[in-house]
């Protein structure tokens, strides 16, 4: 009986086993990356602090005369 009510209860499936371990390591990879992009982040910031007047923007050769594209 209890093999039956533990059945009947959503007991250990083992396709519902897998989606979970699956789900777990992308959180995981996720946790990771995010931990990478914040110490680039923290680093292009000190970067940028030490030199408060430049942009990263200064050495790229835009035309602002031209109007602006149409969306």
């Amino acid at each position: 009986m209890a093999k039956a009510l533990l059945g009947y209860v959503g007991g250990s499936d083992p396709r519902l086993l897998a989606e979970m371990r699956r789900l777990q390591q992308r959180v995981q990879d996720l946790e990771s990356e995010l931990v990478r992009i914040q110490t680039e982040n923290d680093a292009l910031s000190a970067a940028a602090a030490q030199h408060p007047g430049e942009s990263l923007l200064d050495g790229i050769d835009i035309d602002v005369s031209q109007e602006p594209a149409l969306t």
